[in-house]
């Protein structure tokens, strides 16, 4: 009893204390200790918390919307995931953004690196900030699923508003609580934005709509064409060839390009043309990554490069040699930006005018006295694409969606797509610097599908040396063997096109070796391709047996006074004949040839051919393909190699020929009067200085070519001069068709009756 009486009072005595402490005033100043007041109690902390989650749900409420800017910096201490050994290992991590399920950002790939430095920005817009932005990262693995490396969440309703913020997140494993894998550092703002910015932003941005998805081919801004030529001293992987079997993969934003393998090679030559595009929001790096094929395991890395396409000049092809991280080697391709969407640039013809200056200023460059001028080429060409009609339909609506490429040499360039027509109204222009002059200008429309496949419309090839400058007009367009119209009603192009060169420097250059096409490919074997060179072939021959006829006709003295004379001909000829007499005899044959040319005044580039001829040809095409189609596969597939290698000589021997007898018979007036020059100089040289000594020089120079000039290629100036000369076959690709025949209702009656 006396102890809970004890109990009783000491209650008593805290609360007096505690009532004691609460009605206290303020601190003194003075040196006693004052009595601090207790801490407020939880519900207190709460209620203030909650009241400040509601006022920053309230304010972030009052934006229709967000955009945010991330900043991806690097990783720090990741997890090793390729095993090399039993304490060491490596990593190939990249980083996905998602929210909500829907993937916002995916990163590069950092190859072989455990501290990776991405250093990438982009801009996402965010409809509902309280949902978190997760971030996963992982391990690249070519041909398996990439591996788990670690996840973070980052709070948006955390960030203040408009204000850069640097981050660093650590990564979680649910299955490995306890294991550190590394950290992420980020730079993050939220920008707060209205509805008016919201409206514009959706109709820029029109590809974020998965309703509409025909529109996501409108939105590339520009179309980045590359022609993969070759690879240099690449590493041998595989140490029991010392080689490689290297292909290349392509990444510009979230469009990808792979390769073919090439097999056992340290130099690969790939020769692969394709596209990429290029939009407004995007970083514009183009990632070039080397790998080699391994068909038991894993791909090997080999190198990789950026290449900055900010850096780079529109509408121009830029030859790249770039170099691989860590010595790798090299990789050489073609890379041009054009097809651009948008208005007032520099291939609007809208926009565009003209300026006397600048041309008066182009053609002093290549005024033909200036020869030692720094100016790339031997010339400059313009080129006016208003637009077409008459194309064909390619998709189901009876519609198409095309545009025009242009192709000058490696040199490539081409407009952007006009949607739901077959009348496009493109609009631009191009120039080109002008290599070599006895180029051919080639300009190819296209129809531009789904995935930005293409489907070929019409195509039309115009010799630069044809060309008469100023001149705007109509040119029909042709199918891809270039002998007939291209399907459609009768499409034609509308183009104007002015070339300035020097004729000096055009001289020199066709008289030097001629710069290769990249992406000229060799025609597979067609019996009707064989065929056709053999007769080719055996035009050539004919001739000379003709002129052999004519000989043995003077030997048989079929004819006396032929005989008579041929003989005198030929005594005399031998009695006095010298060496300067040959070009002499050319010359006559060529004089033989202009007169004829002047008097009539045929060019057959310039003679547009009827409708007629060319459905001849196309329907024996027809007939060929099928028969081809039925058992040419099961005929020639043993012997398919041998028969190309044959069939190539034989149509390089009949170009050869024909080239002859094209550059007599001026078909190119420019190259014609080039030989007659040469011939000139060739026959004083000979009068002026005996034979023996042009041998010796002839000798002394090819004998000490390499020694004086080692960089320099050898190569023949007259075989040179006859490659710019267009064989027949060229001559056939160059006919231009007639753009509207008057003989309608006669194709239309051939038509009706090759269907019956």
């Amino acid at each position: 009893m006396k102890k809970l009486m004890l109990a009783i009072d000491d209650i008593a005595k805290d609360l007096s204390m505690t009532r004691q402490v609460s009605t206290d005033p303020a601190p003194s100043t003075s040196g006693t200790p004052a009595h601090h007041p207790r801490p407020p109690p939880v519900e207190l902390l709460q209620l203030e918390t909650d009241e400040g989650q509601r006022l920053r749900e309230q304010q972030l409420r009052q934006y229709a919307f967000f955009q945010l800017r991330i900043h991806l910096k690097r990783g720090q201490n990741l997890i090793a995931m390729d095993k090399n050994g039993l304490l060491s290992g490596t990593s190939d991590p990249y980083v996905k953004f998602k929210s909500g399920g829907r993937l916002l950002h995916k990163s590069r790939i950092v190859y072989r690196d455990l501290n990776p430095v991405w250093d990438e920005c982009f801009t996402v817009p965010i409809e509902d900030p309280f949902l978190p932005v997760q971030l996963k990262v992982f391990d690249y693995d070519w041909g398996l699923q990439d591996d788990f490396m670690g996840s973070c969440h980052l709070d948006l309703t955390a960030l203040e508003l408009g204000r850069p913020q640097d981050l660093v997140l650590c990564l979680r494993d649910p299955n490995k609580p306890t294991q550190d894998l590394g950290e992420i550092v980020l730079n993050v703002t939220l920008w707060p934005k209205s509805q008016e910015d919201k409206e514009q932003y959706l109709m820029k941005n029109t590809r974020l709509s998965d309703v509409n998805k025909r529109l996501k081919a409108q939105i590339w801004s520009s179309v980045v064409t590359i022609v993969l030529v070759e690879a240099k001293n690449l590493p041998p992987m595989d140490l029991d060839t010392r080689s490689s079997d290297p292909y290349c993969k392509f990444r510009l934003g979230n469009e990808k390009y792979k390769s073919k393998v090439v097999w056992k090679s340290l130099h690969p030559s790939w020769l692969e043309q394709f596209d990429l595009h290029l939009y407004d929001d995007q970083e514009q790096v183009l990632e070039v990554t080397v790998w080699d094929k391994d068909k038991q395991t894993k791909d090997d890395y080999i190198g990789r490069c950026t290449i900055d396409l900010s850096k780079l000049e529109r509408e121009k092809t830029h030859n790249i040699w770039q170099d691989l991280e860590d010595g790798n080697g090299q990789i050489f391709l073609l890379l041009t930006i054009s097809g651009t969407t948008q208005s007032e640039t520099i291939t609007d013809l809208g926009s565009y005018r003209e300026n006397p200056r600048d041309r008066e200023i182009v053609e002093r460059r290549y005024a033909w006295y200036h020869l030692n001028e720094n100016a790339s080429g031997v010339g400059w060409l313009c080129v006016k694409v208003f637009g077409a009609k008459g194309l064909a339909a390619a998709d189901l609506g009876g519609k198409s969606d095309p545009f025009c490429v242009l192709e000058l040499g490696n040199a490539r360039l081409q407009t952007h797509t006009e949607y739901k027509t077959l009348t496009p109204n493109w609009m631009k222009i191009f120039t080109f610097t002008v290599k070599d002059i006895s180029s051919m200008l080639e300009l190819t429309v296209y129809d531009e599908d789904h995935d930005h496949k293409v489907e070929f419309l019409g195509k039309l090839a115009v010799p630069l040396l044809s060309i008469r400058n100023g001149e705007k007009r109509w040119y029909a367009l042709k199918d891809k063997k270039m002998r007939a119209r291209a399907k459609g009603n009768y499409p034609q192009i509308q183009l104007e096109m002015t070339v300035i060169w020097n004729p000096l420097k055009g001289a020199i250059r066709v008289i030097n070796p001629k710069e290769p096409k990249y992406m000229h490919q060799e025609a597979k074997f067609k019996r009707q391709l064989f065929i056709r060179n053999v007769m080719r072939l055996k035009a050539i021959i004919m001739w000379f047996i003709e002129v052999g006829k004519i000989l043995q006709d003077c030997f048989e003295w079929e004819s006396r006074v032929q005989s008579f004379l041929g003989l005198l001909v030929w005594l005399v000829f031998c009695y006095y004949y010298q060496m300067w007499m040959l070009p002499f005899l050319i010359l006559i044959f060529f004089g033989r040839n202009w007169l004829i040319y002047r008097l009539t005044g045929g060019n057959p580039l310039l003679m547009p051919v009827d409708d007629d001829d060319l459905l001849a040809e196309e329907d024996d095409d027809e007939e060929a393909d099928k028969e081809e189609k039925k058992s040419l596969k099961e005929r020639l597939q043993a012997i398919q190699e041998v028969t190309q290698t044959v069939q190539n000589a034989i149509g390089y021997v009949a170009s050869l020929g024909e080239a002859v007898k094209n550059l007599m018979n001026f078909t190119v007036p420019y190259l014609s009067y080039l030989a007659i020059i040469m011939l000139f100089g060739a026959m004083f040289v000979l009068y002026l200085i005996p034979l023996r000594y042009l041998l010796m020089a002839w000798g002394i120079n090819k004998f000490t070519r390499k020694i004086l000039r080692p960089h320099t290629i050898p190569n023949n100036e007259v075989l040179d001069l006859l490659s710019r000369v267009p064989d027949d076959e060229t001559l056939l690709d160059c006919r231009e068709i007639k753009p509207q025949p008057h003989n309608e209702h006669r194709r239309d009656a051939r038509k009706k009756h090759k269907a019956a």
